[in-house]
């Protein structure tokens, strides 16, 4: 019903009338109409007020826990962006950048270095320069047969033959004489995968067809010999009688090559076991005089990249704060600011900043190219990173990452963790030789030791690092650390981007929790006022019906007065 409520005056006649949505009472002087619905939803609204307010506090909790959460994600992002440049451990399994490897192959005297080698390197590969000299490539042997007229018609030869490779497997090669050549071939091929030794058939001229026999790897002979029947690979012209190879196209033979002065063979043209993580692709053989030069060393491109990846997301992370910060031109904070004054998040920009104009080694993120340019933003002169990485690369891992080195060549670094940054690790071995335990100021309970590795137990301040020892005697050796400003921020970002953990997660936590609570006291109030609402329309049912049975009464009363009069 709309609310309405109408008062007036007038002489004379008096009439009355009733409606769903008013009551009229009737007199000589006046008359108005009631809009219960109007009252009642004004008492109800009154109560709704409490939980309207509660209502706002909750919607402003909410955006402000949407904001911690975007800066959780942005820190996570930012973390793990720097993943690849906070550790310094090289090895194979290793993901961080100074682990990367990239090969450049140059050439001296008349030989392409590209047509004679391809090579890959795998992370953590030594690094250094070596000179190779390629003298023939491995090969597979490769025979043929005697012309045949049809590939089609029946060879009309019956027999069993084995055939393989020298040093492998054989297998028995059964010729109907209804088969034909390409059947034969057909037959020969099933056997591949056990024989390694695959058939193919060449057409030499028109009604000319010759079948060839091929290794499929290379330095190892074919071997065949005849089983039952017909000696086919004779009577096909691929064998002689005394069981030879009649026409052989190319013959096995290994890859012959001189590394660094060092005379080797092998019988494959694709080398992965002379230098540890490298692969060689032989592809020719370079003439006499000539020789390849191959240089391995960091993938300095990798580095350029992870650093590239690491100003954008800071300055994403940065963006979302000074959004939480702006003002209006009156000096208030504006509507996006759901944060303005938040300490914890400008807690975080301060250490951020902070870690950024530190210096390790006595060196700061200037030497990297990094700057802060007139808006505040971080950017990255590349040139000033190449000549860097060039001139000084271990400078740059230590102003970066966490390294870990040892004052003894026999123990190996294999995970740096998050260790005290200088320490004496006392290993004990025991006759044999044999590593029996690993300690600190006489503490043995801080390391385990399995075999030859060394491994820092979990819930103490080692946890994380692991050492492979390599002396057959017992000594004292100095560990130191250092950590660089990405391995801090990452570890910064990391703990405050925590989902689990962390100020930030703490906040999002204390927002959930009170909201909830409000929203219990909100659901209150409205089942409160959805009560009262009852009730109120309960009771005024009743003075409408009371003022209906008045309005009637009054009505049969002037009707007996009107009576009377006339």
């Amino acid at each position: 019903m709309a609310v309405s409520s109408v008062t007036s005056t007038s002489t004379g006649t008096t009439t009355s009338s009733t409606s769903s949505t008013s009551v009229t009472t009737s007199g000589t002087t006046t008359s108005s109409s009631v809009d219960w619905t109007a009252l009642i939803d004004t008492q109800v609204n009154a109560r709704l007020d409490r939980a309207t307010s509660i209502q706002t506090t909750i919607t402003s909790n909410e955006a402000k826990i949407t904001a911690y959460q975007t800066l959780q994600t942005q820190l996570g992002t930012l973390s793990s962006g720097l993943a690849s440049l906070s550790t310094a451990i090289v090895n194979s399994l290793s993901t961080s950048v100074f682990a990367t490897r990239a090969a450049t192959i140059g050439s001296t005297g008349d030989v392409s270095a590209a047509s004679a080698l391809s090579m890959s390197v795998s992370n953590g590969a030594a690094t250094g320069d070596h000179t190779l000299q390629i003298s023939q490539l491995a090969q597979a042997q490769k025979v043929v047969g005697a012309s045949q007229s049809s590939q089609t018609s029946a060879l009309g030869y019956a027999g069993t033959f084995s055939i393989g490779l020298a040093g492998g497997t054989s297998a028995d090669i059964t010729v109907t004489s209804s088969m034909t050549l390409q059947d034969m071939v057909d037959a020969v091929n099933a056997q591949t995968a056990t024989t390694s030794v695959q058939a193919s058939i060449v057409q030499v001229s028109n009604g000319s067809y010759e079948m060839v026999l091929t290794g499929t790897r290379d330095a190892a002979d074919i071997t065949t010999s005849s089983v039952s029947g017909d000696d086919i690979l004779n009577k096909l012209g691929v064998t002689d009688s005394s069981g030879a190879f009649a026409s052989v196209l190319q013959t096995a033979q290994s890859a012959s090559f001189t590394l660094d002065g060092i005379s080797m063979t092998r019988d494959t043209n694709d080398i992965a076991d002379v230098l540890s993580g490298v692969t060689f692709n032989l592809l020719q053989a370079t003439p006499s005089g000539t020789t390849l030069n191959i240089s391995i060393g960091t993938d300095t491109s990798q580095i350029s990249t992870a650093l590239q990846t690491f100003v954008t997301n800071y300055n994403s992370f940065r963006d979302t704060v000074l959004s939480n910060q702006s003002t209006n031109s009156d000096g208030t904070a504006s509507s996006s600011a759901v944060l303005f004054g938040d300490g914890t998040m400008r807690d975080i920009m301060d250490q951020l900043q902070g870690v950024l104009s530190s210096q390790v080694g006595g060196m700061s993120m200037s030497d990297l190219g990094l700057s802060f340019n007139a808006k505040n933003e971080l950017e990255l002169d590349t040139g000033a990173l190449s000549t860097m990485l060039t001139n000084n690369l271990s400078g740059a891992t230590t102003l970066l990452a966490a390294q870990t080195t040892t004052s003894s060549s026999q123990l190996s670094v294999i995970n740096s963790g998050t260790a005290p940054q200088s320490f004496t690790l006392d290993v004990a071995v025991d006759s044999s030789g044999n590593l029996t335990s690993a300690s600190i100021g006489g503490d043995s309970s801080m390391f385990t030791v399995s075999g030859t590795s060394i491994i820092g137990k979990s819930g103490t301040v080692y946890a994380g690092m692991a050492f492979t020892y390599s002396g057959s005697s017992s000594q004292s050796i100095t560990v130191s650390s250092t950590t660089g400003l990405a391995a801090q921020i990452s570890a910064l970002a990391k703990n405050y981007g925590s989902t689990t953990s962390g100020s930030l997660q703490t906040l999002i936590e204390s927002l959930q929790t009170r909201d909830t609570e409000l929203q219990s006291k909100v659901d209150d109030i409205q089942a409160d006022a959805s009560s009262y609402k009852t009730m109120l329309q309960t009771q005024y049912a009743k003075y409408q019906a009371a003022i209906q049975s008045a309005n009637n009464t009054l009505t049969y009363l002037k009707a007996l007065l009107n009576t009377s009069n006339n």
